[in-house]
């Protein structure tokens, strides 16, 4: 479409798209955009003002960093994944206050992750959303790798950490992972929704997402929630936390430091050393098998990383392949630290 969304660039698919959405994430309306990363970076400035606080996790994706720093307003951090932390965060904002004159603070909004895309690890949410109501803070979380992923129906993190969806002020989504798509939603309360459609940038100065692009979404939609008559989409869900599961559990088994927690598709093997990087990606290469590896300034200096994702498609085979060659390039690079300091097999 060669218009933006408030011009001419609305038909039915997107308002057919929203709705259903809406109703698989279970809130009251959504929208669409896009680009994923655009959906973070051009929604967090508009909602956060003057003398509002943003409390981001510290390995927040670089979207949610990026559009806080947008936004005109405070930015304070918790550790990774800590309930405890950030409720000794909030309680000392909301105590001080802000900045210089001290008055309360008009809006704080906690922000997370669903899964986190370099660490693997799986938000506890749960924890997270109760210091939120304690302190009667927002909650925004970002499920870019985790709706279609977790859940026993795929329904992201709410569903497989019990969490009421009513609970969670707004959430963040993309098409890219379990969708075969493009573009990025939010779900959230329809005043939320529609204020967000009214001034965020990506509405209003981006073409609207392919109708093409809709109808794979809602094919997908249909093929994950059962609508299509069949179970594939059942099947696949449960075939992704197993293949993951499997390929951690031989991960850690072969001795390698892995990050993240079982049921995440996402796993992190820690490379550690720089110059292991280039060296891992090849030596894989080598033997048939291409490996995404991570270093900075995506991690820190010294956290070097490959980062798999499992997949529903992948076979049995095609995991115990790749298992084979990383033992291998494991032993011969000498990266089983679980086993030694030095890494040797």
């Amino acid at each position: 479409m060669c218009s933006s969304r408030l011009d001419f660039g609305s038909i039915d698919i997107h308002d057919k798209l929203e709705k259903l959405v809406a109703e698989f994430v279970g809130k009251e309306a959504a929208i669409v955009f896009t680009m994923g990363y655009g959906t973070n970076a051009t929604t967090i400035p508009i909602l956060m003002g003057q003398e509002s606080l943003i409390i981001s996790d510290s390995l927040n994706h670089t979207s949610i960093v990026n559009g806080a720093r947008a936004a005109p307003c405070c930015i304070r951090v918790f550790r990774h994944n800590d309930p405890h932390h950030l409720e000794e965060v909030l309680r000392e904002a909301i105590i001080k206050g802000q900045p210089r004159h001290h008055r309360a603070w008009k809006k704080i909004l906690v922000m997370v992750e669903g899964i986190y895309s370099m660490e693997g690890g799986i938000c506890n949410l749960k924890e997270i959303v109760q210091v939120c109501k304690k302190y009667k803070a927002y909650i925004y979380v970002d499920e870019a790798h985790s709706i279609g992923a977790l859940g026993r129906t795929g329904r992201g993190v709410c569903e497989h950490t019990g969490v009421d969806p009513a609970d969670i002020d707004i959430l963040m989504g993309t098409f890219t992972k379990s969708f075969s798509g493009m573009g990025g939603y939010i779900a959230a309360s329809s005043a939320i929704v529609a204020f967000i459609r009214s001034q965020a940038a990506g509405l209003l100065y981006h073409n609207s997402l392919s109708p093409v692009v809709c109808q794979q979404i809602l094919a997908a939609f249909n093929v994950v929630s059962g609508r299509d008559g069949t179970t594939i989409g059942q099947q696949k869900i449960q075939r992704l936390v197993s293949n993951s599961n499997y390929f951690r559990s031989e991960m850690l088994r072969m001795g390698l430091h892995v990050y993240g927690d079982f049921d995440s598709p996402i796993v992190p093997v820690l490379l550690y050393y720089p110059c292991k990087i280039a060296a891992f990606s090849r030596e894989c290469l080598k033997r048939g098998l291409a490996v995404v590896v991570v270093g900075f300034p995506a991690t820190t200096v010294i956290y070097s990383r490959a980062r798999f994702c499992i997949s529903a498609g992948h076979t049995r085979e095609d995991l115990d392949f790749a298992i084979k060659v990383i033992d291998e390039v494991a032993n011969l690079l000498l990266l089983k630290y679980s086993r030694n300091s030095i890494g040797s097999g």
